[in-house]
């Protein structure tokens, strides 16, 4: 795979066609082209012809198949990937206007990502999670895929974390959602090379009846929180953020929240040591 293969057109350079010639333009050189393209988007904007429409289509088409290359590998088919980046195209086609003085392909390249990756979001994660997070997981998958190919190596988690201006602690969290894009049958066999070996599903214990006890009990053992205590294990715990994101909507700094949470997660366990409910 080479560069070429994946990476899009930067702004304002016009897609690649390989020498194709239409029945709708003049000359087949590039300049003539890339001045056709111009006429062609400002004739479609004023009069919504369908013939101009799948003509730029036509033409603009290389600029969707090599953005969604850069989802070869996850794990829909290519051929699905440039389906959905078509659609994204001709949306792009639909909103554009050459009045506004921007390129074409700058324009068009941001929205058939984002349908690229609402597609992703939508159809192929099978455990719901956090718009947020599953786009920082797809854009930590890219951003190691561009890093293994500069560096020709698996990158670290470092070196993302620099590309992506992210912590390491968000990227490891990305990583872990990544596998939620997938499930796995309960009705699988244990053993990956024993096909008759006995189900996953008889590996799985049975409820424990003493969670709600648990549950209940760590409740009334709140009472030594501060409310600030409270918001921060509540965010945490509940709503699953990062250190960096609870200090981000707090207005503190990361180091302040873990030591509220040193502090919280302390009080709790001595609030629990206190009343006999940790076991010997």
């Amino acid at each position: 795979m080479t560069d070429s293969d994946v990476a899009p057109p930067q702004s304002g350079e016009g897609p690649k066609r390989g020498g194709h010639r239409s029945a709708l333009t003049g000359p087949s050189d590039e300049t003539s082209l890339l001045a056709g393209d111009d006429a062609l988007l400002r004739r479609f904007a004023q009069t919504r012809d369908p013939r101009l429409k799948e003509e730029l289509v036509k033409r603009f088409l290389p600029l969707a198949r090599s953005l969604a290359l850069r989802y070869r590998g996850a794990s829909e088919q290519l051929e699905d990937l440039i389906q959905v980046a078509s659609l994204g195209l001709v949306k792009a086609l639909g909103g554009f206007d050459p009045e506004r003085g921007n390129s074409f392909v700058a324009y068009a390249a941001p929205t058939i990502l984002g349908e690229l990756r609402r597609h992703f979001r939508d159809r192929v994660w099978e455990v719901h999670l956090p718009r947020v997070l599953q786009e920082r997981a797809m854009a930590v998958s890219e951003a190691a895929r561009e890093l293994a190919e500069e560096e020709d190596r698996t990158p670290t988690m470092a070196q993302i974390a620099a590309r992506l201006k992210l912590t390491e602690e968000e990227i490891s969290e990305a990583l872990q959602a990544n596998e939620a894009r997938h499930t796995l049958s309960l009705d699988v066999p244990q053993s990956a090379d024993d096909r008759d070996s006995a189900p996953l599903v008889e590996s799985v214990g049975a409820p424990e009846p003493g969670y709600g006890m648990v549950e209940t009990q760590l409740a009334a053992a709140e009472a030594p929180l501060d409310d600030r205590e409270r918001a921060v294990l509540r965010l945490r715990f509940e709503e699953t953020l990062t250190q960096h994101e609870i200090g981000r909507r707090l207005g503190l700094s990361q180091m302040q929240i873990s030591r509220i949470m040193r502090r919280a997660l302390r009080k709790l366990l001595e609030a629990v040591q206190g009343e006999g409910l940790t076991s010997s």
